[in-house]
């Protein structure tokens, strides 16, 4: 299921999150999180470096936003991709 990307753009950002990158910006989690039907929760104690992602089945995924750069720490990616694989979503 798609959420508000463009699908060729989609698949290139899937493709490289999953090749887990050293330059993944948090910008290009948030599509790729969109993209498998997660939205932020923006209220309450994730407003600030602590962000948690929950998608329709109410499950989360919680990380830490970047800073003072915008790069994705790689062992986020890697927790990321294992919670969506036992998920079943990759």
């Amino acid at each position: 299921m798609m959420y508000n990307v463009n699908m060729t753009k989609a698949e290139k950002l899937l493709k490289k999150f999953l090749s887990k990158p050293k330059d993944l910006t948090y910008d290009e989690l948030v599509q790729v999180l969109k993209y498998f039907g997660y939205s932020e929760l923006t209220t309450g104690k994730t407003t600030g470096s602590a962000k948690k992602f929950k998608n329709e089945n109410n499950d989360l995924i919680n990380f830490h936003k970047p800073h003072p750069g915008n790069i994705i720490k790689s062992y986020v990616i890697n927790q990321i991709i294992e919670k969506l694989e036992r998920n079943g979503l990759i």
